[in-house]
């Protein structure tokens, strides 16, 4: 098993290789407005870092989100496209879901918040366990009903005023994905692995122009 996990849904453009029982490799770059220029080296530099060619990957794994449209849309075509040119499967996971796996357990349940720009963030809630219990959704920070949980993720640093309790990371780690995909998919609960389709929960900010109007003199 040689799987390939990669992120875009944040800032942070993030790739990893792991085998199954451990990573093999790992690089993370945040630069929220390159991901499209950085994704490709950084999957062409984790996989030459582990010693592996692309012909040894067996699956892909991206995160699919929720997201900011350009930067999620790049890593999931990336994957689709991976995926069809050496004809093994992708899948996907939900990132929120990705930072979870990271958080401390806080003995208490915990939200995870990520910045979805227009002064709103991504968010789901957590038992104590790091199950989902509600969400994705997308809100005003002081509209998430956080009812006194700590919060992973960027948006507890973005609007710590309204999402107090940062317990971090900020971001998904693609050696997380890659793990969760790993267990998925050794254990044969693949319940929770997705299509590699992408969670915007809102329409992108680009739209096809309408009928030009009529006009009158």
């Amino acid at each position: 098993m040689l799987i390939l996990g990669l992120d875009t849904a944040t800032p942070a453009v993030t790739v990893a290789l792991h085998d199954g029982e451990r990573p093999l490799a790992q690089l993370v770059t945040v630069d929220a407005r390159r991901h499209a220029e950085l994704l490709a080296p950084a999957i062409s530099r984790v996989i030459a870092d582990a010693g592996a060619t692309r012909t040894d990957l067996t699956a892909i794994v991206a995160g699919v989100g929720p997201g900011p449209y350009t930067g999620l849309r790049v890593g999931l075509v990336t994957g689709r496209v991976l995926g069809a040119a050496l004809g093994i499967p992708v899948y996907g996971l939900c990132s929120l879901d990705v930072i979870a796996a990271d958080v401390e357990p806080p003995g208490t349940g915990f939200l995870v918040a990520t910045d979805a720009r227009r002064r709103e963030v991504y968010w789901a809630s957590y038992d104590a366990e790091g199950n989902r219990e509600d969400g994705p959704a997308v809100n005003a920070p002081a509209d998430v009903p956080r009812r006194g949980r700590p919060v992973a993720g960027e948006g507890a640093r973005l609007y710590p005023s309204s999402l107090p309790g940062d317990i971090g990371p900020a971001y998904p780690a693609a050696t997380t994905l890659c793990r969760m995909a790993a267990f998925a998919l050794a254990s044969g609960d693949s319940s929770r692995l997705l299509p590699p389709e992408p969670l915007y929960l809102r329409r992108p900010d680009a739209r096809e122009p309408g009928a030009p109007k009529r006009v009158s003199q």
